[in-house]
C-alpha cells in the first residue's frame, strides 16, 4: 500500500509506516508549499492515500468531488509526536484494507472510515 504523507505529518509517523513496510512518500523530503489541489493530484495519479492534519481536504473530496486514492486526516491535537505515532500507525496497519478511496478520520481512540465516491 502506498501513502503520500502531507508536509504536517509527524516524521516519527512516515518512519513507523515505513518500518511497516508501507510505501511512503513524504513530501517534505522532495518538495514543499504544493497546493491542496496539486497534492490531492499527485496522490490519485500515483495511486496513494493521502495522510494529512489539513481539514480543507474533506471539502476537496466531499463538496467539490476531486479525484483520490483514500485520505487519512490526522485530528491528533495535544498529544506528543510519539503518542501521534503510536496511534495512527497501527490504526493505518489493522485497517489498511478499508482505506483505499475512503475519507478517514483518525482521533485518538476513533477511527473513522467513510466511502468516498470516485470521480
Amino acid at each position: 500500500m502506498k501513502f503520500l504523507a502531507d508536509e504536517g505529518i509527524d516524521r516519527t509517523i512516515v518512519d513507523g509506516l515505513r518500518m511497516l513496510s508501507f510505501d511512503v512518500f513524504y513530501v517534505i523530503e522532495e518538495t514543499r508549499s504544493l497546493s491542496d489541489n496539486v497534492l490531492l493530484e499527485i496522490a490519485a495519479h500515483e495511486e496513494r492515500i493521502l495522510i494529512t492534519k489539513d481539514k480543507d481536504f474533506g471539502e476537496l473530496v466531499f463538496r467539490l468531488n476531486k479525484a483520490h486514492h483514500g485520505v487519512v486526516l490526522l485530528r491528533l491535537e495535544g498529544l506528543t509526536t510519539q503518542e501521534r505515532a503510536d496511534i495512527t500507525c497501527p490504526l493505518i496497519l489493522k485497517h489498511s484494507s478499508e482505506l483505499p478511496n475512503a475519507f478517514t478520520v483518525i482521533q485518538k481512540g476513533i477511527i473513522r472510515i467513510r466511502q468516498a465516491r470516485e470521480v
